[in-house]
């Protein structure tokens, strides 16, 4: 019967019983996270423009994004540039500034902080509903600075948007939610990695269909109208590791020794390893995406219960699993992450809160290994590269528990025992929980002197 309750309503359990704990929160915080918002995002701002010197990394929108701005416009992809690694749905988010009255760099600026202002304000309204939490707001307005300059210098926190959104919206309307992943998956293909969450049922249903339809005819219409929309598929066989991800450290080590004797260089708009050892690291890191996402599916089949932070919880752990066994990890890269964990803290029953610190801690050593040290990094410098051996280390972490605690959430109730008295026993005046019950009647059974 409870089973096909659960059906009916899509396979989510509620996330809270009616009880003072499912109460919904005061709305005293919300000026507090405005507020909290604001300033913060200043403070990015005034790194980018490099007020603030941490780094200089605005050059990817003035140089590389426009130069890709000036060839998307005559209607083709940039197919003589081989930094160009995007499905076709990146175009429509490079040539936005355009319409724009302002520069290309400033155009962008303000794109992404109202796309930032709008992931605002739905987890804050999320907040609001019973059962939830302002700890996904409160994370967002932490965990988006700790990137410093890179978080408005990268498309990245447009399409963490949408997979926020996305989210946010599964479990009312899964349509919706299917149209917004599936864009995002157009933009950088991982929002698609949030479906593996979707409530069973009529919702998975609903959700998927909408995603892979929508998806579908924007790629089909931007392949019409545009040349060469696929094109960057060609040359992902031909890339090397990154010196950032975690199946790079290995030769950073080997490079501190003097037993490596590759080279790093600019290779598909990445700075990457090439040489010995490089082939075969990057089968390692396949073979343990496709055990992870192995591992994801036989969770997903044996899963016995689904609640409304099981949704959330596991688009982060498919998220943790691609992006710790990629042989690419870029720093907006942590942007993704930061914003599915913020989902997830919106929901007082999410089995990931031991993840978000970690997180955090992940984000600032993100922004210490890029951009203030970089130079370290590239040329496997001892500083650098225990930075980027603690982010990974982290990371790695972060990915196991959150499996862990995935499986562990989702796993079938014990089934309680209930222990029948005798007739002519007296009941208690007390209520007795059935988990306890023998017990309970252990100490009922002592005289007064006798208990503890």
């Amino acid at each position: 019967m409870e089973s096909a309750q659960a059906e009916r309503s899509g396979g989510a359990e509620p996330s809270a019983p009616s009880s003072p704990a499912g109460a919904a929160p005061s709305r005293r915080p919300l000026w507090a996270l405005a507020a909290g918002w604001v300033a913060t995002r200043a403070l990015i701002v005034l790194m980018a423009l490099n007020v603030l010197r941490i780094g200089d990394v605005s050059s990817d929108i003035s140089v590389i994004y426009h130069s890709w701005y000036e060839v998307l416009r005559t209607g083709t992809f940039p197919l003589d540039d081989v930094t160009w690694q995007y499905p076709p749905g990146a175009a429509l988010v490079i040539l936005l500034p355009g319409l724009l009255p302002w520069s290309y760099l400033v155009s962008f600026f303000v794109i992404c902080g109202v796309v930032d202002a709008a992931a605002m304000a739905l987890l804050m309204r999320a907040g609001v509903r019973r059962g939830r939490s302002y700890l996904g707001g409160w994370y967002w307005v932490a965990g988006v600075p700790l990137l410093g300059p890179t978080a408005y210098c990268r498309y990245d926190i447009i399409v963490t948007a949408l997979a926020v959104a996305g989210l946010l919206v599964m479990l009312r309307r899964p349509a919706l939610s299917g149209v917004l992943l599936g864009l995002g998956g157009l933009l950088k293909v991982w929002p698609l990695l949030a479906l593996i969450g979707s409530p069973r049922g009529r919702r998975t249903r609903r959700a998927w269909t909408s995603a892979v339809a929508f998806a579908a005819a924007l790629g089909f219409l931007l392949t019409a109208g545009m040349n060469g929309a696929f094109e960057f598929l060609k040359f992902q066989s031909e890339r090397g590791i990154e010196i950032e991800s975690v199946g790079a450290l290995p030769l950073h080590f080997a490079r501190l020794a003097g037993s490596w004797h590759g080279t790093v260089t600019m290779n598909y708009g990445s700075t990457e390893f090439l040489g010995p050892w490089v082939p075969v690291i990057s089968k390692v890191m396949v073979g343990l995406s496709v055990l992870g996402f192995g591992w994801l599916l036989v969770w997903r089949l044996r899963a016995a219960r689904w609640t409304t932070a099981t949704t959330f919880d596991a688009a982060l752990c498919a998220l943790l699993i691609f992006v710790t066994t990629s042989r690419v990890i870029s720093p907006q890269y942590l942007i993704w992450v930061v914003g599915l964990v913020a989902v997830c803290l919106t929901v007082r029953g999410s089995s990931q809160r031991p993840v978000a610190v970690p997180v955090l801690v992940a984000a600032a050593l993100t922004t210490l290994e890029f951009p203030v040290m970089f130079g370290a990094v590239n040329h496997s410098q001892l500083s650098g590269v225990l930075v980027l051996t603690a982010r990974n280390l982290l990371l790695v972490v972060c990915t196991v528990l959150s499996a862990y605690r995935l499986w562990r959430s989702t796993r079938p109730r014990e089934a309680l025992t209930t222990v029948v008295l005798p007739a002519g026993q007296a009941t208690p005046q007390y209520p007795v929980r059935p988990g306890i019950a023998y017990e309970q009647d252990l100490l009922d059974d002592l005289a007064p002197a006798d208990r503890p």
